[in-house]
């Protein structure tokens, strides 16, 4: 089962164009967190995000799509990087995100991905191209 791991972490809503992590310790802490993810053989993914005030959202009123710079004024909670992991169950996913060395505004949404296998049959025929489109991209 794949899982995303969502690292939600406050005030970062609210962060300047250009915030980056700038602790060395907690980032040398993070580090061998995702590095035990990887030594684990459960790693396909990680990356932090740029803050929102750098980012642009797209919505569609009335079918027709508007582009909003960040930051958004709306925003209650903002993701700043994620995880992608791959593991045996939903607790062996709680129990990575557990061993996280985050902080306590700091908070880790888990999300199973949806799988092909997932989809009723009719579903399944109608996006079966969508396995050798992901393919591709990762070549």
């Amino acid at each position: 089962m794949r899982f995303m791991l969502l690292m939600i972490p406050k005030g970062y809503e609210i962060a300047a164009p250009g915030t980056v992590p700038d602790d060395a310790d907690r980032i040398a802490a993070m580090m061998k967190y995702n590095e035990s993810m990887q030594q684990a053989g459960i790693l396909l993914a990680c990356d932090g995000l740029h803050p929102p005030s750098m980012g642009a959202r797209v919505s569609f009123p009335g079918g027709k799509p508007v582009v909003t710079d960040g930051p958004f004024a709306e925003a209650k909670e903002v993701l700043g990087g994620y995880w992608m992991i791959q593991v045996a169950s939903r607790q062996e996913a709680i129990d990575w995100a557990r061993r996280c060395p985050a902080t306590e505004t700091e908070t880790i949404e888990i999300r199973q991905v949806q799988e092909m296998e997932d989809f009723p049959d009719a579903v399944q025929d109608t996006i079966a191209s969508f396995a050798d489109m992901q393919l591709q991209g990762k070549r």
